[in-house]
């Protein structure tokens, strides 16, 4: 065998592991289970020992990073929503509150804040101990603007409104969603048209 097909193999043989990991780091993270959030039960899930993981990811802030652009890979980049004149700002609006309540229930959200509850709320403490994973955090958010800029471009609506928009929907979902999950006699629905007609008029358009 060659030299070069004997790398390729070795290639292979170590991608398969890397994906094997990332499954099991997800697997562990979507269970909810804060002490989940441990590279030595990531190993364990996945079959492998800390020194194939250090390997892989250099350490855990690697393998916590490497899982959020896994994700994002696998979502397939930034979302999109339809526009043109026809769609209106309240319709856009509910689009994408829509598409955050039902993803908010996959295993990848509660993956990713099952990850967010164990690590460093200060910003500053964040990006001292897990340089890369505060990385990886803050390029979703780049992207989540973007996308919210995006689905209002072909608008003339005010730009710091949308922005404003997009910092208080995550917030705002996650809340309600929070509410779905506990006794409640709230109607969710009711609560959802209401942030979406509030939101639109606030946009420029009272529904």
């Amino acid at each position: 065998m060659s030299a070069g097909a004997d790398q390729h193999r070795r290639n292979r043989r170590g991608d398969a592991t890397r994906a094997r990991m990332l499954t099991a780091a997800l697997d562990c993270l979507s269970s909810g289970d804060p002490d989940a959030v441990s590279a030595n039960q990531v190993a364990k899930q996945a079959g492998a020992t800390w020194g194939a993981v250090k390997y892989q990811f250099g350490d855990v802030d690697g393998l916590w990073a490497a899982v959020l652009d896994h994700l994002e890979e696998r979502r397939g980049g930034p979302l999109s929503f339809p526009g043109g004149a026809e769609v209106a700002v309240e319709a856009r609006v509910g689009q994408i509150i829509a598409t955050l309540w039902r993803g908010l229930d996959s295993p990848d959200a509660r993956a990713i804040d099952t990850l967010r509850m164990t690590l460093p709320r200060e910003r500053g403490e964040l990006e001292q101990k897990f340089p890369r994973t505060a990385q990886a955090l803050a390029s979703w958010q780049v992207s989540w603007v973007a996308t919210c800029q995006a689905a209002f471009a072909d608008l003339d609506l005010d730009p710091e409104r949308v922005r404003e928009v997009a910092a208080l929907l995550p917030g705002a979902m996650r809340g309600l969603n929070s509410e779905a999950h506990l006794s409640t006699y709230s109607d969710l629905d009711l609560a959802r048209h209401g942030l979406t007609r509030s939101i639109a008029a606030y946009l420029g358009e009272a529904g």
